[in-house]
């Protein structure tokens, strides 16, 4: 049965979603804007990158024609020289655009009720969470309490967070609260024990994550958020991808922040890392002692967290050859039966207003030594994706999806 890789480049979005209208996002088309800003040379940087978008490896995976059947116009991209693999692209039918609602859904369990917002208002968080939050864990307050860009809170209020000791609270669009505190001053250890009573109070709330962001250095213009993020997740729901490979005792390794996306349930042997680089490092590793009939999931999270959210189209194009340039070496370690899914989780135009994801399709190629070049179409869910990998893989149903296999 060979073994199933799944990669998600977090935030790889193809533009098309036909419900973004709702979300304020209609137009945007993370992929296809950064490719015609490279061909604008909009995306040149000297010393990283400059001209044209330049991805070998996924143009003959499919990818140009994906986002080109996903956007419903021309691209200026080069023709693949050989299709190796299928491509196609999916639409997402969870109520949100947000990592969870788009990790869960291509594990075969899409989100079926609505998450909980903090609003756009100072303060944002209510009055009894924050008092009950204080309480819990000892508080002497907090600062914060807004929506907020996570890298300019913690340089306007990483002084006064070391010297009051006051955790740095904001949240954004998604949901989610987000706490900021020094790995030093405040400790390491001290702030996720926080994030975990955070995580209990706010579970009546619906909201998705209660993410961990330490940094480090003394005064502003030296803060720096560290590799030693975590995510605090509401448990998907049972039927998932991960559920049915535990149920049938498989071998399950998963890369990056997938451990925390799914609240550790049924996630194997969890493996983190700095970056896409480390990352990618770390899946090639791993892909070496993944065992027949087993499953990796990887998410890379640098396009979003560097890039989308900084909205900064050159450093975005620049991540996309990076991980183009790393995809041969992952291929040469496949044997007969395997599969590899590479995906993204919703998207995050860099050429758009504001700093939040954005609603889109998402390209969906597949490749292997046994796949054949053929188109996959729009598929109806990000759940075929688990479910074809499920049948890859002779595992029971997942809770949705339809495989293409």
């Amino acid at each position: 049965m060979g073994r199933a890789i799944l990669l998600v480049l977090d935030s790889f979005g193809c533009g098309g979603a036909a419900d973004a209208s709702l979300f304020g996002d209609e137009g945007a088309d993370t992929f296809g804007h950064i490719v015609e800003a490279c061909a604008a040379g909009r995306a040149d940087r000297a010393g990283l990158r400059q001209g044209p978008l330049r991805i070998p490896f996924l143009i003959d995976h499919g990818l140009g024609l994906a986002a080109v059947a996903s956007r419903g116009a021309a691209l200026p991209l080069p023709q693949p020289t050989q299709l190796q693999g299928a491509w196609g692209f999916a639409r997402e039918t969870s109520k949100g655009k947000d990592t969870p609602s788009g990790h869960w859904e291509i594990a075969g369990a899409p989100v079926d009720f609505a998450w909980g917002y903090f609003p756009n208002t100072q303060p944002c968080f209510p009055a009894d969470l924050i008092e009950a939050l204080s309480k819990a864990a000892n508080l002497p307050g907090i600062l914060g309490n807004c929506h907020a860009s996570g890298t300019q809170i913690i340089e306007d209020l990483g002084a006064e967070h070391i010297a009051s000791l006051r955790p740095i609270l904001y949240s954004s669009v998604d949901s989610v609260l987000q706490i900021a505190a020094h790995e030093e001053h405040f400790g390491l250890h001290r702030l996720y024990d926080l994030c975990a009573v955070a995580r209990k109070l706010c579970d009546p709330l619906k909201i998705g994550r209660i993410i961990a962001r330490p940094f480090v250095g003394e005064r502003p213009g030296d803060f720096k958020r560290t590799s030693r993020r975590k995510d605090f997740a509401m448990p998907p729901p049972h039927g998932n991808l991960f559920d049915r490979a535990a149920e049938a005792g498989r071998s399950v390794i998963s890369i990056g922040k997938i451990g925390d996306i799914f609240a550790h349930r049924h996630t194997g042997e969890e493996i983190k890392g700095a970056g896409n680089g480390d990352l990618f490092d770390k899946t090639l590793a791993a892909l070496q002692r993944l065992r027949d009939g087993g499953l990796l999931f990887a998410n890379y999270l640098d396009l979003d967290t560097e890039y989308g959210h900084r909205r900064d189209i050159a450093g975005a194009a620049f991540c996309l050859e990076d991980f183009d340039a790393r995809l041969p070496a992952l291929r040469a370690l496949l044997k007969p039966g395997d599969l590899v899914i590479f995906t993204g989780d919703h998207g995050n135009d860099p050429t758009w207003p504001g700093t939040d994801h954005t609603r889109e399709h998402v390209p969906v190629l597949a490749f292997g030594p046994d796949v054949a070049a053929v188109a996959l179409g729009a598929r109806s869910s990000f759940a075929d994706i688990g479910a074809t990998i499920a049948q890859h893989l002779h595992l029971p149903p997942t809770l949705q999806g339809r495989s293409w296999l």
